[in-house]
């Protein structure tokens, strides 16, 4: 006869027990980082620094502002002086050379300062045209300034000057053209 085997019921009870205990700790983990995870989620770190509010940002409808067309076109004469004075304010320091005029379209202009002493100086460069202006500062072995510039905006370049010279400044425009420079001892 087959034979069947017996087992007790408190046997398959312990065991059952044993599986809760084992299940019991890791639910509590889990828990236990759910309640922290809320109660640091609500959290919002705040502190009185005594300044108040910050007033409301103006509302800005149209942020750019068109260009004046006429602002780049070259003038001559007494506006060239003037525009001149404007673009070129009173530098600090010792001036030592400041010259403005006009370029003809495709053509280049050279022109010299006088002895400079050696040292350090602020070289201001300025256009007035609808194209771009190329600026070359030269001393007596090489090029200190060689650059393209964007009319409507002034440039400030720091130059030294290793031992007394005479600069020579080209303006080269493809367009008809103002400029205007200055060189001041820093």
């Amino acid at each position: 006869m087959p034979r069947v085997r017996t087992a007790s019921a408190h046997r398959f009870t312990a065991r059952a027990q044993r599986r809760l205990w084992l299940r019991a700790p890791a639910a509590v983990v889990a828990l236990f980082f759910v309640l922290v995870a809320a109660v640091l989620g609500g959290c919002e770190y705040s502190y009185d620094d005594g300044r108040g509010e910050l007033p409301a940002a103006p509302v800005i409808t149209d942020p750019v502002l068109p260009r004046d067309p006429l602002e780049n076109v070259p003038v001559s004469g007494e506006e060239l002086t003037e525009w001149a004075k404007d673009v070129l304010p009173d530098a600090e320091g010792q001036v030592f050379h400041t010259s403005y005029g006009s370029v003809s379209r495709g053509r280049s202009k050279t022109e010299s300062t006088k002895q400079l002493p050696s040292g350090t100086y602020s070289l201001t460069l300025v256009c007035r045209s609808e194209r771009r202006v190329s600026f070359t500062v030269r001393d007596a072995e090489s090029a200190l300034v060689d650059l393209s510039l964007r009319c409507g905006t002034s440039r400030v370049n720091v130059v030294h000057v290793s031992e007394d010279s005479v600069l020579r400044v080209t303006v080269e425009a493809r367009s008809a053209a103002n400029f205007a420079y200055r060189i001041s001892r820093i």
